[in-house]
């Protein structure tokens, strides 16, 4: 072991530990620099060695914004926040992708028809937020869809895409894009299936932080759909690739992209009725949800905040999915605590496990969130009774 006044030398210096850890929580440099209240430039130093982080309060601060605690800082490679009964179906779930030829077996695969609708069946296991059911149920889902014969080019695209968006949920965003590169392969150039496979590889690209790429990707997909005929567009696809290059956009600091995007969402969302399917949420209350964690993202937390009490007033919030709701009070948390509000930010994650229990015990961003909550001493026994929950500790 080695002590925090020491570092083995096989081990990544600080700076760079921590720019590991911040980028498997999505934060850009200037997210993180403002959550820790320093310069982006200083983030910059510390990330390339060129400034020493040996002040112990300002290693503190460091490891409560990323969510670990100061000895993964000081003396090691942070761990894989698993929680028990979910990393043995994450390594099920690796095993599939990376098989590149068509497991064999002596039972017959299921037909296409059966196979859509289970996929069917764990596409609502997701939207309701029960994640490791979902998990469980991939793998053999994945195997199964993978030996149909003949053109299964729509299944598999579905199925591949559902992997990536729990693997996202997981903090596994290397396997995430794996999973919707694999997904973008079986579209076969198709633009319906290639937008859909984009909504899913934009999701994981932005989960590696590389926001640019992400952007660049939903923007390609929008302009195989634009010359689509008027007829057969399909506006919940095209305003869901808006939002996600919009969010792209948004953490890639590129604000005049991020605005155009959303501009056009809301031209395409005024009139039409709110739609969710298959991971794919889009109308009026989604695009003002995704405008929230872009002006968060932007560091305008108060209109952030603002625009989510509005966005989450309203009947059209309650009809949205499990998942899509509880995934978007962990992330507008930030907000609260970027204003200084943990009370409210203790609260906002409380609902958000009321909501989809697996939503706030199985994202690391979620426990990051918490662990700030939670550190800065509120009384709330509901905060606490959640924070043990999902085994942390004061």
């Amino acid at each position: 072991m080695t002590s925090p006044g020491r570092r083995d030398e096989d081990e990544p210096p600080i700076g760079r530990r921590m720019a590991e850890l911040r980028v498997r929580r999505g934060m850009s440099q200037q997210v993180f620099a403002d959550r820790i209240r320093k310069s982006k430039s200083w983030v910059d130093k510390v990330e390339r060695g060129v400034r020493t982080l040996d002040r112990l309060s300002v290693i503190e601060t460091v490891a409560a914004a990323l969510g670990v605690a100061p000895d993964v800082l000081l003396a090691g490679k942070a761990p894989r926040q698993q929680l028990p009964n979910t990393g043995d179906d994450v390594e099920r779930l690796r095993a599939t992708l990376a098989r590149y030829d068509l497991p064999v077996g002596d039972n017959p695969a299921p037909s296409l028809a059966q196979l859509d609708a289970q996929a069917g069946y764990a596409w609502t296991a997701y939207r309701h937020g029960h994640h490791p059911q979902v998990l469980r149920l991939l793998p053999n889902l994945l195997d199964d869809s993978r030996k149909q014969p003949g053109d299964a080019a729509d299944l598999l695209v579905r199925v591949y895409r559902l992997a990536a968006q729990v693997l996202v949920k997981l903090g596994e965003a290397d396997l995430a894009w794996l999973a919707a590169d694999r997904a973008m392969a079986a579209a076969s150039g198709d633009p319906w299936r290639t937008g859909l496979a984009t909504i899913s590889l934009a999701q994981a690209l932005r989960a590696l932080g590389r926001g640019r790429l992400a952007m660049t990707a939903a923007i390609a997909a929008l302009r195989q759909l634009d010359v689509e005929p008027s007829h057969v567009r399909r506006p919940g696809v095209t305003g869901t690739l808006l939002i996600e290059g919009a969010l792209a956009a948004a953490i890639s600091g590129d604000a005049s992209a991020a605005g155009e995007l959303t501009a056009r969402a809301g031209r395409l969302a005024d009139g039409q009725p709110q739609h969710d399917c298959d991971g794919i949420g889009f109308g009026p209350t989604p695009l003002d949800l995704a405008r929230a964690l872009i002006a968060m993202w932007s560091g305008n937390h108060q209109l952030a905040v603002t625009i989510h009490q509005r966005a989450t007033s309203g009947n059209a919030w309650h009809l949205l999915p499990a998942e899509h709701r509880a995934a978007h009070l962990i992330d507008i948390t930030h907000a609260y605590l970027d204003l200084g509000d943990t009370r409210a930010a203790g609260r906002t994650l409380v609902a958000a496990g009321r909501i989809a229990t697996w939503e706030t015990r199985i994202r690391p961003v979620a426990r990051a969130a918490l662990t700030a909550v939670f550190r800065a001493g509120p009384d709330a026994a509901d905060v606490s009774r959640l924070a043990t929950t999902i085994g942390l500790t004061p």
